[in-house]
């Protein structure tokens, strides 16, 4: 089930509880209308006037729709919009792949925003940072912090990545990942001080 539509079950499920008690509600208000003492009547009207004051804000006109015309909050103002939850699908282009190459090349391994800022805005460091575990073929990019390179050094990286993960038993879904027994990590220690 996708997110959307379980937050519109959620939403529904209030709907109908909501529309539920307000008809409890007034079906007790008009049985025992006579039966409502002042105390009672003066703790509803604080309410009211606190949802009006605390909800309801000048600055912010969107709220003039958050509570009914019965004080009771407006369970619709708080549903998302449709739009809220469809993302764009985002293709990563071979020209995208050359220019992560020019900023991994110039800022280094790690330095996503600086790399996002100036050449890839459209991606968040965060996707900089899964696209270049594919690039080099390694979930942890420890050992690469601030590392430079062109696309030749990439692509040898990757392709001793998979050496590695191969021999151990380690790639998995085109990337290098740790074994248990530590060898990966001894084999990459070792290339690495090279």
């Amino acid at each position: 089930m996708s997110e959307e539509s379980v937050i519109d079950t959620i939403m529904d499920d209030l709907l109908m509880e909501e529309s539920r008690l307000e008809q409890d509600l007034s079906t007790s208000e008009d049985e025992n209308n006579e039966m409502v003492d002042a105390e009672t009547q003066a703790k509803r009207n604080w309410v009211m006037l606190m949802r009006h004051q605390f909800s309801v804000r000048a600055e912010f006109p969107s709220t003039k729709t958050i509570l009914k015309a019965n004080g009771r909050l407006n369970q619709e103002y708080f549903r998302p919009n449709a739009d809220t939850h469809q993302k764009k699908e985002h293709i990563w282009t071979v020209a995208e792949r050359d220019l992560l190459i020019q900023g991994i090349q110039k800022y280094g391994i790690g330095n996503w925003n600086d790399i996002r800022k100036e050449l890839l805005n459209e991606w968040t460091s965060n996707d900089l940072r899964l696209k270049c575990v594919r690039l080099i073929g390694r979930q942890n990019l420890q050992l690469y912090k601030d590392w430079k390179g062109n696309a030749d050094e990439i692509q040898r990286e990757y392709e001793n990545n998979k050496r590695i993960g191969t021999k151990y038993g380690a790639w998995k879904q085109s990337v290098l990942v740790y074994d248990d027994g530590g060898k990966v990590e001894e084999e990459l220690v070792a290339y690495h001080q090279k």
